[in-house]
Formats: structure tokens, C-alpha cells, sequence
């Protein structure tokens, strides 16, 4: 019998457990949130600490009209940029806070407020104390622009999971998210979809990984799969000189629901900055 390796061993059992989940038999729209291509590891910042992100994507090949693919509103997909501009500060050695500004520029306009995001991200135990890394990230999302996102106030919850196996990573996010307080969608149920990436550490300055995107919609009545956005994304990834660390890769939509092609660009600095906040003993 072939035997295979545990890091694909363990990425397989964690796909087959949301698959498992998305076919149990509330009503928002499934989306994906595509100021955010990134996934979370299990560690935070160091207290004290402050780091600054850029996250980038581009539609090349999406759909011409809104309500569909990335879209949330009725600006189309369709050549669409997004920008996000992430500040996050280390309260303590396991949790972070963070604020997000996030802009975009439809096809033909110009670059425009969309809304911005509040967080949360704390670790749990101590690395490696338990067979996986346990951590979670709670959000609140408020959606200034409708014709970017008609849903006004957002909370989104996910528990995180890593595990290391030699040089590779594994990272795991489920989400669950739901419209709150205002809106003609805040007494509707509770979305899932996830994030997820294997990466393979080769060299400091550059390695690959695969990661992963979805919406599947309600958590008691699924959208249909052609509906349901799922993207794939290879991805390379490391460190540039002064201290930034970057992530691009190109999306791939695997349903009716998805985009067809994405492409996306993140840049971190923390290198600098967090020596200016560090508390001093």
C-alpha cells in the first residue's frame, strides 16, 4: 500500500473535515473577501511590536456584471483593484489588534473608499505544546461603499490551525461570518467558507505554496456549487532586502461562481517600525 507523506496526510484530513461540514444540511451570500488573499499563521507579533502591510489583488478575468465572483455589490468584478492597508500592534506576546483601510478602483474609475476592518489574533498554548498550533482571529467588518459590499456590518470569527513537518507549513482557517446589528441581512444565519496554505521553505529569499479560498454560503442550506466561489492559488514567497517580506501568486476560480483569474501581491514591514515600539525592560 502507498504510503504518503504526513504533511499531505494531514492537509488531505483537514479538507475532508470542511467538506464534511459544508454538506450538513440562516441566509447570507457566499463570498470570499478579496481584500484579504492571506492566510493566518498561528503567531502574532511580539508585544509592543508594529508592523505594516500592503495586500493587493487585481481582476484580470472576472465577470461584467456585479453580484457575482469578487463582487458584493454592483460594481463588476471585471477589472477590478483592491487595496488594503493593514497596521497591526502587538498588545501582548500572544494577541494583536489590527486595522485595516481598505480602497479599490472599478474598472474605468478612480480609486475609492471601501470601507475598513478591526481585528483581533491571539495564539493559544505554547508553540508546539499540542499536536497542532491552536490559535483564533475575531473581525468586525464595516462595508462604508455598498456598490463594493451591500452588507453593511460584518463579524467573522476563525480558529487557526498550523502544524510543521520539517520544512513544510500547513495553515488552516475556517471562517464563519455573519451580518450584525444593521441592515436588511442582520437577522439572516451564518456563512462558512476558508483559508487555507501548504508552503515549502527551500530558500529565505524565495519558496513556493499553494493556497486556498472559499465561500460556500449558509451553513444549513449551502449554495449550490456552481454559485460558491473556490479559487486555488500558487504562490512564492519570502523575504526582500530591509526586511520585507512578500507573498504573489495567481488565482485560478474553479467554479461558475469565482472568478475566473486573479492575481494578487502582499508587502509587510515590520523589520524597522517595531524596533521604534518595542517597550523597553
Amino acid at each position: 500500500m502507498t504510503s504518503f507523506p504526513r504533511p499531505v496526510k494531514f492537509f488531505a484530513a483537514s479538507l475532508l473535515g470542511a467538506a464534511l461540514f459544508l454538506i450538513l444540511p440562516s441566509v447570507a451570500k457566499a463570498q470570499v473577501d478579496p481584500f484579504e488573499f492571506e492566510v493566518y499563521p498561528y503567531q502574532t507579533l511580539g508585544m509592543g511590536m508594529i508592523e505594516i502591510e500592503s495586500l493587493n489583488s487585481v481582476v484580470p478575468n472576472g465577470h461584467s456584471a456585479g453580484g457575482i465572483g469578487t463582487s458584493s455589490g454592483s460594481f463588476a468584478s471585471q477589472a477590478m483593484y483592491r487595496t488594503a492597508i493593514e497596521v497591526t500592534y502587538g498588545l501582548t506576546e500572544k494577541i494583536e489588534a489590527a486595522a485595516y483601510l481598505n480602497l479599490a478602483r472599478p474598472n474605468g474609475a478612480s480609486l475609492q473608499y471601501a470601507g475598513s476592518k478591526f481585528r483581533l489574533r491571539g495564539s493559544l498554548f505554547e508553540q508546539d505544546e499540542l499536536p497542532v498550533n491552536l490559535g483564533w482571529y475575531a473581525e468586525l467588518e464595516w462595508h462604508r461603499t455598498p456598490e463594493f459590499d451591500d452588507v453593511p456590518l460584518e463579524f467573522e470569527f476563525r480558529p487557526l490551525l498550523e502544524k510543521d513537518y520539517g520544512s513544510f507549513e500547513i495553515d488552516l482557517n475556517p471562517i464563519f461570518e455573519k451580518p450584525i446589528f444593521i441592515g436588511p441581512d442582520k437577522n439572516k444565519g451564518v456563512e462558512f467558507g476558508y483559508a487555507a496554505g501548504v508552503y515549502y521553505r527551500i530558500l529565505r529569499t524565495i519558496s513556493p505554496g499553494l493556497e486556498f479560498y472559499g465561500g460556500a454560503g449558509p451553513i444549513n442550506d449551502t449554495d449550490p456549487l456552481n454559485q460558491q466561489q473556490h479559487y486555488v492559488f500558487p504562490v512564492i514567497f519570502g523575504v526582500l532586502p530591509r526586511g520585507f517580506e512578500y507573498n504573489v501568486g495567481v488565482g485560478l476560480g474553479l467554479t461558475g461562481g469565482s472568478d475566473r483569474v486573479l492575481t494578487k501581491f502582499n508587502l509587510e514591514c515590520e523589520r524597522y517600525l517595531g524596533a521604534l515600539f518595542k517597550p523597553h525592560s
